[in-house]
């Protein structure tokens, strides 16, 4: 039998390694920031052209390069920072398995020049494939410039896959955006297609948070820290009332190194338990510092997920250390023994009366309302005790439950017309103008109504965010968005990676009916805004908008624009609570069944139920 077993090719095993280490442009802007990191630079520049698919230049002002070690970080499994394998165990850089080089050379053109401090010339390569083309002495600074070239261009298939250009520079901001959060001691620089989106100045760890992610930050931040034998903790998390319906700043890093772990995110949610709403999603900067003989980094390729001796143990430690934050800076709620939550008023009451009879002497419920025959209606519980029509009996009228059911059955009279003399109590039962209290709303959530031989409910938020979508998706399909222009124009700023994002959404909004203009330094101009909008708070929704993009990240038209328009109408919708009257009721019903579909909001959830006489009767049984 034939030998069938054989060593891989040099460029075929690069091509496989880069599969693993290089996904995107974005994962060489990882690799080459973290490399000037771990090079001693204090200035980093990043330069990209049509998102990193054809150019991602990154110089340093780093120790550099001789001439020989130059060439060698471009082979396989070459490094500085191990020599044995217990060194894997206390490594503090952020790459060390040789790789990187490797890997981009493999599916790329590069050119690399560097040199050292001591040297008076550099050194340039230039690497296609794998393949050496030249090497040779040249000028240049202090430290090391590495341009990557036509990623993929070998591997066609591998370019083929790569999403839009929008995408792929946000995942190149997001990249960008984590070694320069962990490092505030270093400034960066991001250029793409000669318009600059980062200037990043050395600066406090606070100050470098706003510097990524706005002005706006600043206000939003609580710090955290604890040290302990096992950790040392610091960083911020936001405060309750800025968590957003999405996931959107999160971060968490180990020894400088960002890392993703769902185990230590719950105890991030445990610590805000009881200050967010169910599907809200608090933003936090947590950095950990311990021992790197207590974790394991190389368990993936990317060193994004690493392993902890004591996980259970740091859990309680961020736990305690974010409600300790929140309590301390009074972002907590504090027990007041004064004001005990537990005997809290119910807060639908406006104001609390001290006990007592308030009866008003001149009314009697149980008087009849007109004189003709079947006129008279009688109020409930009558009893003798009661006395007389238009008499006041004081032990009648005592008890502070019978003085509001007298008020609610007053309340029930008065909308019943009154008849003329020959009308009968059928006639009453009869009339048209019954039908002034056919629905009843209920907790000014849920619209009610005898429906055949049982009863029909009506969530009436929901009803009005179907309607509200139906009108969107019309006006869209007509391309007749009614429009209402501001008053005063509105400024609202975004942070460099969400201001690219909303460039590609602006053509979307302005068909929604959004005027908007760009102002420069990643802020927009709202001059003007649909008109089914009511006083809104126009930077909240145009955020509520950005991550609704961002989360589905869809790229047909009509689904776009359907996402959209249910975001909007929910934000548009009335709110649980409103109450309204009876012809308000009527209408609203009227136009929900006018609907495409009423039975669902533009979310999924039912509008309506049906309650039949039998479900009826097992809630009895």
């Amino acid at each position: 039998m034939a030998d069938i077993i054989r060593l891989l090719p040099d460029n075929v095993a690069n091509q496989i390694a880069a599969g693993e280490v290089v996904q995107r442009p974005a994962s060489v802007v990882k690799e080459l920031l973290e490399n000037s990191v771990d090079a001693g630079a204090t200035e980093v520049q990043l330069l990209a052209s049509d998102s990193g698919k054809t150019l991602i230049q990154v110089s340093d002002n780093g120790k550099g390069m001789s001439e020989t070690d130059a060439r060698m970080a471009l082979e396989r499994h070459a490094t500085s920072k191990i020599e044995k394998a217990e060194d894997i165990f206390a490594i503090t850089t952020k790459g060390f398995r040789g790789e990187a080089l490797a890997s981009i050379a493999a599916v790329a053109k590069m050119n690399l020049r560097s040199r050292s401090a001591e040297a008076e010339l550099g050194t340039e390569l230039k690497v296609a494939a794998t393949t050496v083309e030249s090497q040779e002495f040249c000028q240049c600074p202090k430290g090391t410039s590495i341009k990557v070239q036509n990623l993929f261009y070998n591997i066609p298939a591998r370019r083929n896959f790569l999403k839009s250009n929008q995408v792929e520079l946000r995942h190149i901001i997001d990249e960008f955006e984590r070694v320069a959060m962990a490092h505030p001691e270093v400034a960066f620089r991001l250029e793409h297609n000669g318009s600059e989106l980062f200037n990043l100045p050395i600066s406090s760890q606070r100050q470098r948070i706003v510097n990524i992610f706005g002005k706006k930050y600043n206000e939003k931040l609580v710090p955290v820290e604890e040290d302990t034998e096992l950790i040392k903790l610091g960083g911020f998390v936001g405060k309750p009332e800025f968590a957003k319906k999405t996931r959107g700043e999160q971060f968490f890093f180990v020894n400088n190194r960002f890392i993703r772990n769902a185990y230590l995110h719950r105890a991030v949610q445990k610590a805000f338990e009881g200050l967010l709403l169910e599907d809200s999603h608090p933003s936090y900067f947590l950095f950990l510092e311990l021992d790197p003989a207590r974790i394991d980094v190389n368990i993936h390729p990317t060193k994004t997920e690493i392993k902890f001796e004591d996980e259970r143990l740091i859990y309680s430690i961020i736990r305690t250390a974010i409600k300790h934050s929140l309590g301390q800076y009074n972002i907590a709620p504090s027990l007041d023994f004064e004001h005990d939550q537990q005997y809290a008023p119910n807060p639908s009451q406006r104001e609390v009366e001290a006990p007592g009879v308030y009866v008003d002497p001149s009314f009697n419920p149980f008087q009849n309302r007109s004189s003709g025959p079947g006129a008279s209606i009688s109020g409930p519980a009558s009893s003798p005790v009661n006395g007389p029509a238009g008499s006041f009996n004081p032990s009648a009228s005592s008890h502070p439950l019978q003085s509001r059911e007298s008020k609610e059955w007053e309340s029930l009279l008065s909308q019943i017309p009154d008849l003329p003399e020959e009308a009968s109590q059928n006639a009453l039962l009869d009339s048209e103008q019954h039908k002034v209290v056919s629905y009843i709303q209920v907790g000014g959530k849920y619209l009610l109504k005898a429906h055949g031989e049982g009863l029909m409910l009506i969530h009436q938020a929901r009803a009005h965010q179907r309607i509200l979508f139906d009108k969107i998706m019309v006006s869209l399909n007509n391309q007749q968005v009614a429009a209402q222009q501001l008053l005063f124009p509105v400024q609202v700023s975004f942070s460099s990676g969400d201001y690219s994002e909303m460039q590609e959404l602006l053509p979307t909004l302005r068909e929604m009916g959004f005027d908007l203009d760009e102002f420069g330094g990643n802020e927009l101009v709202v001059n003007g805004i649909p008109l089914y909008l009511e006083n809104p708070d126009i930077n909240q929704i145009l955020n509520l908008l950005l991550e609704e993009y961002k989360n589905f990240n869809i790229q047909a038209k009509l689904e776009l624009q359907e996402k959209m328009a249910a975001k909007m109408a929910k934000v548009a919708a009335m709110k649980v609570g409103t109450i309204l009257e009876p012809e308000e009721m009527a209408h609203l019903v009227d136009e929900l069944f006018a609907c495409s579909a009423p039975y669902h909001s533009p979310e999924g959830r039912p509008t309506i139920i049906n309650l039949a006489l039998g479900d009826l009767d097992k809630t009895f049984s």
